[in-house]
């Protein structure tokens, strides 16, 4: 008797490169806050960290400024000093691309 064969694994036509930048902007976006800040910054040149707590419903400002570090210094963001405001803006333009085609998704 012999063993079955292994299933092919799937092609989805990326290659090593895309299939790591992919991972990297999913697990950095992997947050119900994060992905709704990259939706603002996607409509929005730059918007202070205020103006994103108020479009996303009054999330708290301490917890809101920790997931914008962060994905600053994963290199998702930048920022600029504008007076007391820090104003934030998309720097990685394809996290949109990834996050409008899981949006599409009809298995979600």
């Amino acid at each position: 008797m012999t063993a079955p064969a292994a299933a092919l694994p799937i092609d989805l036509g990326l290659d090593i490169e895309k299939m790591e930048k992919v991972a990297f902007i999913l697990k950095t976006t992997a947050h119900p806050t994060r992905i709704g800040i990259v939706q603002l910054l996607a409509a929005h040149d730059s918007l202070s960290v205020t103006e994103i707590c108020e479009r996303l419903g009054g999330a708290e400002q301490s917890l809101t400024s920790h997931h914008l570090a962060s994905m600053k210094l994963k290199g998702l963001l930048s920022s600029s000093r504008q007076g007391k405001n820090i104003y934030y803006s998309l720097k990685m333009r394809e996290v949109i691309t990834v996050i409008q085609c899981l949006a599409g998704c009809t298995a979600l």
